[in-house]
């Protein structure tokens, strides 16, 4: 998120305007409401610090009821003290308190949605641990499955914070929809908050992609000596959090199925990584873990790979690792899910399965086959050029900017 937000302030700083950029900063310790004022790369930033308890439901309310309230006034004196001719929401912390800020102000306002939190409570739509399955809506039903997973044992007494639940997301909802523009980040997404939030039928809601710097990113991939020990032959790559919703339990039956001759390198980390451990060990497989990476060395795993799995369940926003490895011509096998076909386009740009059988056939057909990667890698590239470079994205940022000021 915070690579995303400063791509699109540098970019409109290249444009000359001047951006201010407020970040709430929730701390589990007790503290005052504070407000520090910082620097970063030459923008001004300030700090929001509230208290935020680590309690479920309790570190919700927290983020957004009572956060809401606070940070709506600060935002609104800052525009009154200003001048400022609009302001851009990117986060759901930030999304209710800059509309309600911006209409008492009399400036425009932009939200983007980069996930689900408009329309589910835990902003995934999944309501089982396993399946493909999302889940259809949010009502008192599907609620009560969706606790489970999450709440554990616990699940009976967690039952009673249902009607929090659907008030909250009620909440959001009619805020949301008094934004003056919404920005989702794919066409899945824009797509769900039409069908999912009646509030927003006569919302404007324009589908622009996350910004990417392409030449950063090639860059970081491409430097000298090489920080990462690669294997020294063709290897698959999966980058990502390992947890169930992105799909890492369908890995290994994965390439097994495919029969995959070539080290599976998993980069990254999270709560399933043991299970997949356990798993990867007992099936023989050269499966190499690598524990959390940076930023520089996810790209410079990306860039050594002959084939990446997307093994998620989704629903993907907008992945940016599916577009990093784009960007560096990856073949890519991937589920199709969420804003998935935003960025690959099957069989052109790589390959979209609709099931984890499937997805085994594509890394199979990928491996043995040099040319199809190399063609799928290289028109890959040469889409996310023209799409997501962080250029083109922030153009079409700055046209809706001042179509908006205009208006107002």
């Amino acid at each position: 998120m915070r690579i995303l937000i400063y791509e699109l302030a540098r970019g409109l700083r290249a444009r000359d305007h001047l951006v201010d950029i407020v970040w709430p900063r929730p701390q589990p310790s007790r503290v005052l409401q504070a407000i520090n004022a910082t620097s970063y790369d030459g923008f001004n930033v300030t700090a929001f610090t509230f208290q935020a308890s680590t309690l479920p439901f309790a570190r919700n309310y927290h983020k957004s009821e009572r956060l809401t309230a606070r940070l709506s006034a600060y935002l609104a004196q800052r525009v009154r003290e200003g001048p400022y001719d609009l302001m851009h929401a990117q986060h759901v912390m930030t999304v209710p308190p800059a509309i309600a800020a911006a209409k008492a102000s009399g400036v425009p306002v932009i939200a983007t949605v980069r996930d689900y939190w408009p329309v589910c409570y835990w902003s995934d739509l999944l309501h089982t641990r396993n399946g493909l399955a999302l889940c259809p809506e949010c009502t008192i039903g599907n609620m009560t499955r969706c606790i489970q997973p999450r709440a554990g044992r616990a699940w009976p007494l967690a039952l009673s914070m249902i009607p929090y639940m659907r008030a909250n997301l009620a909440r959001k909802q009619r805020t949301l929809a008094d934004a003056d523009a919404v920005i989702a980040v794919s066409r899945r997404i824009a797509d769900d908050l039409r069908a999912r939030a009646p509030e927003l039928g006569v919302t404007r809601i324009e589908v622009i992609p996350n910004p990417v710097n392409m030449h950063a990113l090639r860059a970081l991939a491409s430097r000298q000596p090489m920080t990462i020990r690669a294997p020294s032959g063709p290897y698959a790559l999966y980058l990502g959090k390992i947890a169930p919703n992105k799909g890492t339990s369908f890995l290994v039956p994965a390439i097994e199925r495919a029969d995959l001759d070539w080290p599976l390198i998993v980069a990254g980390d999270g709560p399933d990584r043991s299970a997949l451990e356990q798993h990867a060990a007992s099936s023989g497989r050269d499966v190499r873990f690598t524990g959390w990476i940076d930023q520089a060395a996810a790209a410079e795993w990306l860039a050594h790979a002959s084939m990446l799995i997307f093994p998620s369940r989704g629903p993907e926003s907008l992945s940016r690792v599916l577009i990093e490895a784009s960007a560096l011509g990856v073949p890519i096998a991937a589920m199709d899910t969420g804003g998935t076909r935003d960025i690959i386009e099957p069989g052109v740009t790589g390959l979209l399965s609709s099931s984890p059988e499937g997805l085994a056939e594509d890394v199979r057909t990928l491996r043995r086959d040099d040319a199809l990667r190399a063609r799928l890698g290289a028109a890959a590239r040469r889409r996310v050029e023209t799409e997501f470079d962080a250029a083109a994205v922030v153009a079409r940022v700055e046209r809706l900017y001042t179509e908006l000021i205009a208006r107002s």
